[in-house]
């Protein structure tokens, strides 16, 4: 499963159109970093696409949650957020994010790029 983390519609629902279609998966959403965990720790989470700015936990301490559990260390992250500062992108990289993405994005790069990143974590 497919975790897609977005508190706006639009972007998240253009993700799921754009991931829906890898083979084998199924795309959930979340609104925010409280719910996503939430999902994670009761789902079979194979990859989680998430926006970073917004309320409750955002995606910055998402991804520190994940990366900081044994159980879900290795778990594919790719960024899609409007805020590319280069602040930003290199806090995400610390933070164990796998890859970024700004806003706005090319649906098709981001289900390539997490394509890649499923294929690379089957040989894991």
């Amino acid at each position: 499963m497919v975790l897609v983390v977005d508190d706006a519609e639009w972007p998240a629902v253009t993700l799921e159109v754009a991931l829906v279609s890898l083979p084998g998966a199924k795309v959930v959403r979340a609104a925010n970093g409280e719910e996503a965990w939430r999902l994670i720790q009761t789902q079979a989470v194979t990859a989680i696409v998430t926006d970073l700015h917004m309320p409750g936990m955002d995606g910055f301490a998402l991804i520190e949650r994940v990366r900081a559990s044994r159980q879900w260390a290795t778990l594919p992250i790719i960024v899609v957020s409007g805020d590319d500062a280069r602040e930003t992108r290199e806090r995400t990289h610390r933070l164990g994010a796998n890859d970024q993405f700004a806003k706005p994005y090319s649906p098709a790069a981001v289900r390539h790029r997490l394509e890649e990143l499923l294929h690379l974590a089957s040989f894991s």
